[in-house]
C-alpha cells in the first residue's frame, strides 16, 4: 500500500492520483496556456511550453509519489458540481519527514475558483497529514500578491485554531525573482482540538 491513496471525495470533489489520471496530452491541454501562465504568477510551477514538459512533470510527480515525497492529485468536480467530471486543478501534499510537517499547495483552474474548493481541499489533506502520516504540523503559505489564498488559507486556519507565523523573506523564486512568503500552520494538537468534521472517502486502488 502507498503512503497516500490513490483516490478520495469530500463532498463536491473527486481527487485521483495525478499520474494515473491523465496523461502528458491532457496534462499539457491545461499547463500550456495563457491561462495557466496567468495562475503560475502565484505558483512554483511554469508553462508547459511542449508536451514533453508535461510528460516530464508527470514523470517527476510519479517519482516523487513513489519515494513518498510528494503527492499530487488532479481534482474533479463531482455530479451535481458545475463542470462535474473535468479537470479543475491539482492538490498537493509534500511531507517534510525529518520535520515532521507536511506542506500544502493547491492550483486551479480559472472557471473552479470562488468555489471554497480550496478550503474543501485542505480539510481534507490536513486530515490525511495528521490521521494517516502521523505528522505533528501542517503548514500552507502565500506570496504578498496572491490574495486569494490570503483569504483561503486565513479561513481554514482559523478554522482549525492554528496561527499566523510571520513572512520569510525571499523564501520562494517566482519568474526568475525571490518573493517574500507569509506563513501559516496548524499543529496536531489544534488540530485535534478543533474537532472538524472531515468527510473523507478514501480508496486504496484506483479501478484498471
Amino acid at each position: 500500500m502507498d503512503l497516500f491513496p490513490d483516490a478520495f471525495e469530500t463532498e463536491r470533489l473527486r481527487y485521483e492520483r495525478l499520474d494515473a489520471a491523465m496523461d502528458a496530452f491532457e496534462c499539457y491541454e491545461h499547463m500550456g496556456t495563457d491561462e495557466f501562465e496567468r495562475l503560475s504568477e502565484h505558483i512554483s510551477k511554469d508553462r508547459h511550453h511542449h508536451p514533453k514538459d508535461s510528460l516530464d512533470y508527470l514523470e517527476e510527480s510519479a517519482e516523487k509519489w513513489r519515494e513518498g515525497d510528494r503527492a499530487n492529485w488532479a481534482m474533479f468536480p463531482r455530479d451535481g458540481e458545475g463542470g462535474a467530471g473535468e479537470f479543475a486543478g491539482v492538490a498537493s501534499l509534500i511531507p517534510l519527514w525529518d520535520r515532521r510537517t507536511a506542506r500544502l499547495g493547491v492550483w486551479l483552474l480559472e472557471e473552479y475558483q470562488g468555489r471554497g474548493y480550496a478550503g474543501e481541499r485542505a480539510d481534507a489533506l490536513i486530515a490525511l497529514a495528521f490521521d494517516r502520516l502521523d505528522l505533528e504540523l501542517v503548514a500552507a503559505g502565500h506570496t504578498d500578491a496572491n490574495d486569494a489564498s490570503r483569504k483561503a488559507i486565513e479561513r481554514y486556519v482559523e478554522r482549525y485554531g492554528g496561527e499566523y507565523e510571520g513572512v520569510l523573506r525571499n523564501w520562494v523564486v517566482l519568474d526568475d525573482e525571490p518573493r517574500d512568503l507569509h506563513r501559516y500552520s496548524i499543529s496536531a494538537a489544534e488540530y485535534d482540538e478543533a474537532g472538524v468534521d472531515v468527510d473523507l472517502a478514501v480508496e486504496e486502488t484506483l479501478e484498471e
